[in-house]
């Protein structure tokens, strides 16, 4: 690989500005970051792959409402954990991947995005103070919105510790047993923790279709092995029954119960619960109404650009979950998108130094395939395997930390930002 001396520096200089700090945002911004310095970005696995041959002048933009990278996939442990939970949040300015003169990390949130003039108004919540940033490049990375106990409320590290904590003393506080409420991915990799966690704790797990993840275009035979795996492991499943109304019931010693009412008239008792039954919805409010699908999604084409008619669609790119592409939401998918979009944003810049050509990387349609960490076992589908399960495969997806390690690692984040 040529030194970086040997690269011939371009004068133009581009902004990029970057709506979403976790998976997508970040592959994004790191890719450019390794591209704009005339390296492979760090995501490129093509054997025989060269590296740029110009070094392009960048200034990057990360926003983001949280003060660091937060492991999603590690919510249904880290909410129940306090001593992982430490593990799943960094803050950005603790990730030496990010400490670059090229890229600032803004704590805030993008209100509005002018696309004719490529503009962003955003609030930033440090100052309290909202301000104008022009862009040439733009990434819709901001993902859904989603609720406990699919991701905790906390926007800053500290208080995200005390939150967790706080669930922590109450699910360890529950005489009367631990009910979650909803049987999708969350509810189910929940209450296979909290057993985990807890052995002796009676845990669960109430859904109201005859079949768990019933929500996923996934064969029955998966969703079987789920409930076997979850009541192997001592956790009570109840299936077609919905959760007509809970009650608080104060007693002695200032301790709270609940009392539950199924839609068959059963009734149950829980010292705490966990509703893991809120859909999710796109953050997608600061973008125009025309850039989106009825559901709130960013129609992308395959090379990850706006694909509804906007002005300059192809300034503005969209990645992870807000973005509506086939397949099951993943944060791999997501790290993929990124990476795809950093590498297509470069050669844009290349393109239009140069004269040269773009070469876009485009995605292909995923098929369906999920993977879920059942306390000390894991189950999994592919089209191709179709549905696996066991304790080494558990590793195999999530290593001993839900997949954390497996995410840092692959981003090199603990990687210095090279000059």
């Amino acid at each position: 690989m040529p030194s970086n001396e040997a690269l011939t520096p371009l004068l133009r200089q581009f902004r990029v500005l970057i709506a979403g700090g976790s998976y997508g945002g970040l592959s994004a911004a790191l890719t450019l970051l390794d591209l704009s310095k005339g390296r492979l970005a760090r995501f490129n696995y093509t054997e025989g792959a060269k590296p740029p041959q110009y070094q392009i002048p960048i200034q990057i933009t990360v926003v983001d409402e949280r003060d660091g990278f937060y492991h999603l996939i590690g919510s249904p442990k880290a909410l129940a954990c306090d001593k992982f939970a430490a593990k799943t949040w960094t803050r950005f300015c603790d990730i030496p991947a990010l400490k670059s003169p090229n890229l600032q990390i803004v704590r805030g949130s993008v209100n509005t995005v002018d696309f004719q003039n490529k503009v962003a108004q955003i609030l930033d919540l440090e100052t309290k103070e909202t301000r104008q940033e022009k862009y040439d490049f733009f990434i819709a990375g901001t993902g859904l919105r989603r609720v406990f106990p699919t991701v905790p409320q906390s926007l800053k590290r500290e208080e995200f510790l005390k939150e967790a904590t706080g669930h922590k003393e109450a699910i360890r506080n529950a005489d009367d047993g631990v009910v979650v409420i909803g049987g999708g991915a969350v509810g189910v990799e929940m209450a296979a923790e909290l057993k985990e966690l807890d052995p002796q704790q009676k845990v669960t797990l109430v859904h109201s279709r005859d079949r768990l993840l019933s929500a996923e275009p996934l064969p029955d035979d998966f969703a079987e092995r789920v409930v076997a795996e979850l009541r192997e492991q001592g956790v009570e499943v109840i299936l077609g029954q919905r959760v007509i109304d809970t009650t608080a019931v104060e007693e002695q010693q200032g301790k709270r119960t609940w009392n539950l009412t199924l839609a068959n008239g059963k009734k149950l008792k829980a010292g705490h619960i966990m509703n893991a039954v809120s859909k999710s919805s796109p953050t997608s409010s600061y973008l125009p109404r025309d850039a989106l699908t009825e559901e709130g999604y960013v129609k992308i084409r395959p090379n990850l650009q706006f694909a509804n008619p906007v002005p300059n669609a192809e300034n503005h790119f969209a990645v992870g979950d807000i973005a509506q592409w086939a397949g099951i939401k993943r944060c791999g998918g997501a790290i993929h998108m990124g990476h795809y979009a950093g590498t297509n944003i470069h050669q844009l810049m290349l393109a239009e130094v140069t004269k040269a050509k773009p070469e876009f990387m485009n995605l292909i349609n995923y098929p369906p395939v999920m993977g879920l960490a059942l306390g000390h076992t894991a189950v999994s589908y592919t089209p191709d395997e179709g549905t696996k399960h066991g304790k080494e495969l558990l590793g195999t997806l999530f290593g001993e930390d839900m997949g954390y390690s497996i995410c840092w690692n692959y981003m090199k984040m603990s990687e210095p930002c090279q000059a």
